[in-house]
């Protein structure tokens, strides 16, 4: 469905669930738009320097982050991390005052954010799953793109504030839809570097200019992100940013287990999740998803 643009958000008081290297950035957007904003981690001392850094304020537990808030994000690592920010006593679901809406933006399964979405509702919460696509670089930046999943309501609520680091928020459907998106952008982009990597392997194996070809072939139909962004670090053979192999296997886990459920049919995506496992045993768990030319010049 189309989404109209967000008006700009009026200031409202905001919890965020998680300061890795997404929702560091992410929470820090959120105070320059003029949002009130505390933050909670399971490290408590990032949360500490978050605050000092930003100016916002941190809790010690989610229950206490969540407390007051309009509107509650997180940004965990799985399913189950985000059980654990969520359900149980000091869970944010039982601090969260009556029509406030949690948003996630952890890539995890459909499954738990229907999950999460049916336990929200049964005490008067709403619940929007939101992955994100941008990586690192998106966050710090402020223009992530967040598919979403859930109720349009709740949604039109959080969407002016998710605005504060994302260039796209869309609801893409009921519950888990966001999440099933992302599986798509994931299954697009593995796809797509693996075909990368063969093609520059196979340039320089047959002896040609491949900073030369890239910068040819990129304004024809060949032309991509990953061949914008990635191309020529791909050929240098440079791995130490970006979206790290452990994270794509992770993401490609769920997407294969639900094609197991839908009965969709991935053997290329199957094949690239194999040979990030080979990168992974070579060492490279924290390389860039680019790093799947590794395994072409051995």
């Amino acid at each position: 469905m189309n989404t109209p643009t967000p008006p700009s958000a009026a200031p409202r008081t905001v919890a965020f669930l998680g300061l890795g290297v997404m929702g560091h950035p992410m929470a820090g957007h959120l105070v320059k738009a003029g949002h009130r904003v505390t933050v909670y981690n399971r490290t408590a001392a990032k949360a500490a320097a978050w605050a000092a850094e930003h100016g916002g304020s941190h809790a010690p537990t989610p229950r206490e982050a969540a407390a007051g808030a309009d509107v509650v994000c997180a940004c965990v690592g799985n399913d189950d991390d985000l059980r654990s920010v969520t359900l149980g006593a000091d869970g944010a679901f039982a601090g969260m005052k009556p029509g406030a809406v949690f948003v996630d933006h952890t890539t995890a399964s459909a499954e738990v954010a229907r999950e999460l979405h049916a336990a929200a509702r049964e005490r008067g919460l709403h619940f929007i799953d939101a992955p994100v696509s941008g990586g690192q670089a998106g966050a710090v930046n402020g223009v992530l793109t967040v598919m979403c999943g859930g109720d349009a309501e709740p949604f039109a609520q959080a969407q002016p504030v998710v605005m504060a680091y994302a260039r796209a928020c869309t609801l893409l459907g009921a519950s888990g839809s966001g999440q099933l998106a992302k599986m798509v952008n994931q299954v697009c982009i593995a796809g797509l570097v693996q075909g990368l990597a063969e093609a520059l392997a196979f340039g320089q194996r047959a002896g040609l200019d491949m900073p030369q070809v890239l910068d040819v072939i990129g304004k024809g139909a060949a032309q991509s992100w990953q061949m914008d962004n990635r191309g020529k670090t791909m050929l240098a053979g440079k791995f130490d940013f970006g979206f790290a192999v452990d994270w794509m296997r992770k993401d490609l886990g769920l997407v294969l287990d639900e094609a197991r459920r839908n009965g969709a049919q991935l053997p290329v995506t199957a094949l690239v999740d194999q040979f990030y496992a080979e990168l992974q045993a070579q060492g490279g768990q924290r390389w860039d998803t680019s790093s799947l030319i590794a395994r072409l010049k051995r």
